[in-house]
């Protein structure tokens, strides 16, 4: 019985699954974040070993006997001097080099189509696409909040800001959006806002980014300008699955799309997504995600072992 292991690095968690070829999942871990960025990289390392320690003991094995692992890591591939480090942390950990690495957005694509061909576009603090097609593979977006990320948590998020600012100014008429997101932030003084926002928070990427809840709410009681900046988030992402598509060379083939990331737990921008995409010329077929993206680390091990998953092991991973 073969064995492989899914990691998936989120920003606020790391998921291990350790599956098998039947598509049973032998046992499963969830961690802290190995985002590195804030804290150095040899976080990696010790994320890593705790998982893998867990998951391992849990199944009774050894790492030796993984036949094969991947790392979804959280940056990998931003910063090209950290590349050879991250490329040689699971080894090490491991103790074998049937391992390969990339970016967490591998782990929701491979989640959430079953690491078939197609398109999985996220939408959580930040944003991208990620897709393969007959071998080819292509990312668009997840530029950074600072100048990219477009349609995601904190894009939402800072527009919900900027509405605010003109709702206090009286350069917009004053929707559910103003008070909510004053009491969502504890203020009473509107420009108190920019204290706990710039000051308190110091600008921190998850703080703001969970501040689209609130416009998410307001759009849900009415509010037109959240409402409007829902439509544009939808718009945006469906403009990078758009890019993918073309990028990977499609043509006038159906293209699978699924998804990722919180935003699309509200129905408002599931909805938004799938209207924005039926109404692009191209021919899509929207699909909900099949599994998460830990079990999608483990199916990708698989792909790249040169032995995936069956239908029936993927058909038995859906069912338990």
């Amino acid at each position: 019985m073969a064995l492989f292991l899914g990691v998936d690095g989120g920003g606020s968690k790391t998921n291990f699954v350790l599956l098998d070829d039947t598509g049973r999942i032998v046992s499963e871990m969830t961690t802290a974040s190995c985002y590195y960025f804030n804290d150095g990289i040899e976080l990696v390392s010790r994320i890593l070993a705790t998982g893998i320690s867990g998951v391992t003991s849990q199944a009774g094995i050894t790492t030796g006997q993984i036949n094969q692992a991947f790392f979804g890591l959280p940056g990998y591939g931003e910063v090209s001097a950290d590349i050879d480090r991250l490329d040689t942390i699971p080894g090490e950990v491991l103790g074998h080099d049937r391992f390969t690495s990339d970016n967490d957005m591998v782990c929701g694509w491979a989640g959430s189509l079953g690491a078939r061909d197609g398109i999985n576009v996220i939408s959580g603090t930040g944003s991208m696409t990620y897709g393969e097609y007959h071998g080819r593979n292509h990312r668009v977006g997840g530029w950074s909040e600072l100048f990219g990320d477009e349609g995601s948590g904190y894009w939402i998020a800072e527009q919900g800001l900027n509405a605010f600012s003109r709702m206090s100014d009286g350069r917009l008429p004053r929707g559910p959006l103003y008070n909510i997101i004053k009491t969502r932030v504890g203020i009473t003084n509107d420009l108190d806002l920019i204290d706990v926002v710039v000051n308190q928070w110091k600008g921190l990427r998850v703080n703001i980014g969970d501040l689209s809840k609130t416009v998410v709410e307001a759009a849900e009681q009415g509010d037109t300008v959240a409402i409007q900046i829902l439509i544009n988030a939808c718009d945006e992402l469906v403009e990078i699955v758009e890019t993918t598509r073309l990028q990977l060379g499609f043509g006038n083939d159906t293209v699978p799309v699924s998804y990722s990331g919180g935003m699309f737990t509200t129905a408002i921008i599931r909805d938004g997504f799938a209207d924005a995409l039926t109404a692009l010329p191209a021919p899509y077929e929207l699909h909900e995600p099949l599994f998460g993206p830990g079990v999608g680390g483990a199916l990708y091990a698989a792909k790249k072992a040169g032995t995936p998953l069956s239908d029936a092991a993927l058909q038995r991973l859906r069912t338990h």
